[in-house]
């Protein structure tokens, strides 16, 4: 076990201060490792779960330094329409993947800082873009982490309060203004360099309705607050996400499609996240669709927003 852990180290490049530590991180590895052992020998799994970098994180320390979904206060927000352009669309093609379709940038990292909500907007933004006859560009989350002042940087926000910063200000290219997995004073300088994306305003998909959200789904990626704590999702490695975690929704990821499983007719949502490729399906994750419960698997369907262009 302890060459298995060496080995893990090296691939993930991890340093420990000390003996101290590295013997506190080498006990929650272990214990990572013989969960994910047993986990995986159950028969009748629809998903299988691996080691990833965040196999020596506790899943306190994971929710708080890898989440930050926070739902803002109703009072606060006046969506720009209560509407939901979608709800007469009819015909829907029964799978749809817009990563294939040249709408989705690069699987990214949030590292350590709680910003997943900058991710999920950017990218939900980074779509419709490219959709309504842009380029693919990949845009700025630290321009939402630094200058978004509604949100909380590192500390959490929310994709709504995103949309309607970029509504207002525009984003630029991740180019001009690079991640640096921590939040800093805005450069209004790198802001307002080109290329920058304008958007008309965001909606909100009408909640707990699957059907609704598929909806959305089929015409662009749509941004989605999930309850992510659990080690099941942690160490998800592959294969179709179907245990609930709960529906107390803490982090963010970007829904770029749905499909059906060829070999089981299993219905599943493909989902963006933020954590880097060695987590997930090289940093995706297919998660059970259609389940029996209003809210969908983990909450899914309970806060699904988009952001909208109007040409």
């Amino acid at each position: 076990m302890a060459k298995k852990h060496n080995e893990w180290m090296a691939r993930f490049q991890r340093v420990y201060k000390d003996d101290k530590e590295k013997a506190k991180r080498y006990q929650i590895f272990k214990e990572r490792v013989k969960f994910i052992e047993s986990f995986n020998s159950a028969g009748n799994r629809t998903f299988a779960l691996g080691l990833n970098e965040f196999s020596d994180l506790s899943r306190e320390e994971f929710m708080a330094s890898r989440m930050g979904y926070v739902k803002p206060s109703s009072s606060q927000m006046t969506p720009q329409s209560m509407s939901f352009r979608y709800q007469d669309v009819t015909d829907l093609p029964s799978s749809i993947d817009w990563t294939a379709k040249g709408a989705v940038t690069d699987v990214k990292n949030q590292g350590q800082c709680g910003c997943c909500w900058a991710f999920s907007a950017a990218a939900a933004v980074e779509g419709i873009y490219q959709i309504s006859g842009g380029n693919l560009i990949s845009l700025s989350e630290q321009q939402l982490l630094d200058c978004n002042t509604d949100n909380h940087g590192c500390r959490g926000g929310s994709m709504e309060y995103a949309f309607k910063f970029i509504t207002e200000n525009g984003i630029t290219a991740y180019e001009n203004y690079p991640y640096q997995e921590s939040q800093n004073s805005c450069n209004s300088q790198a802001s307002n360099l080109s290329p920058k994306v304008m958007i008309s305003g965001y909606e909100n998909v009408p909640k707990n309705s699957e059907s609704a959200l598929m909806q959305a789904v089929a015409n662009q990626p749509v941004s989605v607050a999930i309850d992510a704590y659990c080690d099941v999702f942690q160490q998800y490695k592959s294969g179709i996400f179907s245990e609930s975690c709960g529906t107390n929704l803490n982090h963010a990821v970007t829904f770029v499609g749905y499909g059906v499983d060829e070999d089981t007719g299993t219905k599943y949502w493909l989902v963006k996240n933020s954590w880097g490729t060695s987590w997930g399906e090289n940093g995706y994750m297919r998660l059970q669709r259609d389940v029996d419960a209003p809210e969908g698997l983990c909450g899914v369907a309970m806060d699904p927003s988009y952001p909208v262009i109007t040409n």
